[in-house]
């Protein structure tokens, strides 16, 4: 009898602990922002057409693994547990590292040097950057491009030891290569690396740069300008000065903040307009005592640099928008036109062209292409066209018409191939980047919007020498919406 009592009271005990987050869920809420993301909504039996929701048990499932009571202190024990013993992360997106040291998982491919872009993707990506520094030079306007390292980058040796780089370049060498003795290039790792200072330049439980970090990107931007940098000095650390983004996934309960460093700069520039915080898609400066105007795509790095590049100019725009516009209406937003990415999404040029009218030509001075070279045949009784290889998409955007799509690999060869599209008689120089390839074998051009056409011809102007020329008819672009 007595053991009985003992297993009863034993379970009881267990069931009424397993019981206690869903009977005080209603009462007990975490900190949702602390995770960067959005939780699971608490779901309905009906959905927005009136219709059963008939994943309603597994939306509810859902919903209450994310708002269990507890949940976070739960998970960040586990967390606490699993890096302790372990030395291994509970959440995918996180890599524990050495001497408290985390790391995003997306950086890894980066860091071993494998699943890199191809010589033709990285080619197209080069030829890009190239064609947007001529037309902004044509519109008198400075051009910088620059890409923040990873950290796993900067700070390799806090990796975890069974993490073995491949004996090969990764997309960041491959391109600084070619692009190498650009005026526009501005190599922000070498010039990281080159900083001559005893405090880490990135957080230890963060994805980003901390503030010295930024500063010594902003002086490295600012040198590639020419200009002056913003004055900071007696830079001092203060403890729990930002909640690290990578430590919230793991450890969401602690309020696991990382070391800030801060200078004595005392900025005096102002936001124009609504202001609500870094993640705004645009944010407006001035400053009186700033010269010359500035237009900055920027991405999540470009928060802890925008105080000090917006204390130098005198406007300022910084940008999230994607695609990056090049156009008229963007240009006069700034005299220098700076693009920052971070290293893990230098794939993306290769996927997205900026929005530019595309440079006209003169075929005259071009090869005369070789009609239908290779597989293709030419209109001599060869084989017909296989249409489903040469996908071209037009489609309206605004005051353009895009043309967009992809080409076979008999049209590329040689070490850089360059694509151009004649309508109307009139030749455009394409952007290599298009969503519509992923072996670099894209187009993407932007003409005017009013363009009536009914075929274009496509062709390519190769290092090698080899031309190849296709006439697209009318019905066989396919139209594609906004």
């Amino acid at each position: 009898m007595k053991k009985n009592t003992l297993y009863r009271l034993y379970s009881g005990a267990f069931i009424g602990l397993c019981l206690v987050p869903t009977v005080l869920m209603p009462f007990v809420k975490g900190d949702e922002s602390k995770e960067k993301r959005t939780l699971a909504e608490l779901p309905k039996l009906k959905t927005a057409e009136g219709e059963l929701n008939i994943n309603y048990l597994s939306d509810l499932g859902d919903y209450f693994s994310e708002h269990f009571a507890f949940r976070q202190q739960l998970v960040t024990a586990d967390g606490r547990i699993k890096t302790a013993l372990t030395a291994t992360s509970p959440n995918t997106d996180v890599i524990d590292g050495t001497d408290g040291w985390l790391y995003y998982s997306e950086t890894v491919d980066d860091y071993l040097n494998i699943n890199t872009m191809n010589a033709r993707q990285i080619s197209g990506i080069c030829h890009d950057l190239r064609l947007v520094n001529d037309y902004c030079e044509q519109n008198g306007k400075t051009f910088i491009f620059t890409s923040v390292p990873n950290k796993s980058s900067l700070y390799p040796e806090h990796m975890p030891f069974n993490y073995v780089p491949a004996d090969a370049p990764d997309n960041y060498d491959l391109l600084s290569a070619e692009l190498a003795g650009e005026s526009f290039y501005l190599n922000m790792k070498s010039a990281l690396a080159d900083t001559d200072s005893s405090i880490p330049l990135y957080h230890a439980t963060d994805t980003h740069w901390n503030n010295l970090g930024a500063y010594a990107g902003h002086c490295a931007i600012m040198g590639a300008l020419g200009r002056e940098t913003c004055p900071a000095d007696n830079w001092t650390l203060e403890p729990n000065g930002r909640l690290g983004d990578l430590a919230a996934m793991i450890y969401p309960s602690e309020d696991a903040k990382d070391t800030q460093v801060n200078s004595d700069c005392e900025f005096t520039y102002q936001y124009q307009g609504r202001f609500k915080s870094f993640d705004d898609i645009t944010i407006d400066t001035v400053c009186e005592s700033g010269e010359g105007s500035l237009l900055m795509y920027r991405d999540s790095f470009g928060e802890a640099i925008l105080p000090y590049m917006a204390e130098m100019f005198a406007s300022a725009e910084f940008s999230r928008i994607t695609p990056y516009r090049f156009d008229d209406s963007a240009l006069a937003l700034g005299d220098t036109i700076i693009v920052e990415l971070v290293e893990r999404n230098i794939p993306r040029l290769a996927a997205t062209a900026p929005i530019m009218p595309a440079p006209e030509v003169d075929a005259a001075e071009l090869k005369v292409p070789t009609i239908y070279e290779g597989e293709f045949g030419n209109d001599k009784g060869e084989p017909e066209l296989d249409w489903s290889l040469i996908p071209v998409y037009i489609g309206q955007y605004g005051s353009y018409t895009l043309i967009t799509g992809a080409l076979p690999d008999t049209f590329f060869s040689g070490l850089e191939t360059s694509v151009y599209i004649t309508v109307n008689g009139t030749t455009y120089e394409a952007f290599r980047a298009s969503e519509y390839s992923d072996c670099g074998n894209g187009f993407s051009a932007y003409i005017p919007a009013d363009t009536e056409f009914d075929s274009i011809e496509i062709f390519t102007q190769c290092s090698d020498g080899r031309a190849v020329s296709v006439e697209v008819p009318a019905d066989k672009l396919i139209r594609k919406e906004q």
